[in-house]
């Protein structure tokens, strides 16, 4: 090899190796983001299709395509295990039983929410004002009771006990029991008004869309149920629509003070919103 030939290749050699640092010092950055379970990553991508925003209801395909998700979900995807001490029923709760909550996920149209209730602990009677709701229980047994609101012209006949009292049809009053279906209710349907009472320590996975928002008017409203009997002679006028059943009447009361629930940190397996997730290249 000649003098001038050794030249050109060492210089070859250099500028391949000055483009090789350069390609290395501006390689793709990426925000790398721990990996969700197939199914919770699955949940999270079909709400951002489902849930449109304030004032819509999902069509019933999108509710059952959202139902079957939620159906397979199961304590290990979001973080949870049976063998938790706090899932153990023969743990012992002095006092009155604290509610927790952790938030997996929260925007305008939709929230993943995860309700921790130890043994007898009771979330009561509330309402979910313009919101579609998903409830999936993962973990333990669970009582639910649930009333949609009746059309009082219907039964105008009947004087009710108190002025600020409603007529309200029963719709569950059942115990159940993980592994279950998932429960579907709607602003006017389904049993917008329900409440929880742990059997056993119990783990609730919540989807709501839209979540509630004090701005927008879908604040929380609790209520107390006094029983109601429709004999078959008089509710006649209901049979064709509404169905036999049990009706209560419900009183609207304040935030009882000795519910008691906290907010603790999400520390399960994280969703990634691609949404959100930035790239810069350098070319």
């Amino acid at each position: 090899m000649t003098m001038e030939a050794g030249l050109i290749e060492k210089k070859k050699r250099g500028k391949v190796g000055r483009v090789r640092k350069a390609i290395k010092k501006k390689r793709c950055r990426t925000k790398i983001c721990p990996s969700a379970p197939i199914v919770l990553q699955k949940l999270f991508d079909s709400c951002r299709e489902v849930f449109k925003g304030p004032g819509t209801v999902p069509p019933p395909r999108d509710v059952q395509n959202l139902r079957q998700i939620l159906d397979c979900m199961k304590p290990e995807d979001v973080g949870l295990s049976r063998d938790l001490l706090f899932f153990k029923p023969e743990s012992v709760i002095k006092g009155t039983p604290r509610v927790k909550y952790t938030t997996i996920y929260k925007c305008t149209n939709f929230s993943l929410c995860i309700f921790f209730l130890p043994r007898t602990a009771v979330i009561p009677l509330h309402n979910h004002p313009g919101m579609t709701v998903f409830s999936k229980l993962l973990l333990g047994s669970m009582h639910i009771k649930a009333y949609d609101w009746v059309d009082p012209v219907k039964f105008e006949s009947y004087s009710m006990p108190s002025s600020n009292m409603r007529l309200a049809r029963m719709k569950a009053n059942t115990l159940f029991t993980a592994p279950c279906d998932t429960s579907v209710l709607y602003p006017t349907s389904g049993g917008n008004i329900h409440s929880f009472m742990a059997v056993t320590p119990c783990a609730v996975l919540d989807v709501l869309g839209p979540p509630y928002s004090n701005e927008d008017g879908r604040d929380c409203t609790y209520y107390k149920d006094l029983p109601f009997s429709v004999s078959r002679s008089d509710c006649s006028v209901v049979e064709s629509k509404e169905g036999e059943g049990c009706f209560g009447w419900l009183e609207e009361i304040d935030m009882p003070k000795d519910l008691m629930m906290e907010g603790v940190e999400y520390l399960g397996p994280q969703i990634i919103d691609f949404s959100s997730v930035s790239v810069d290249v350098d070319v």
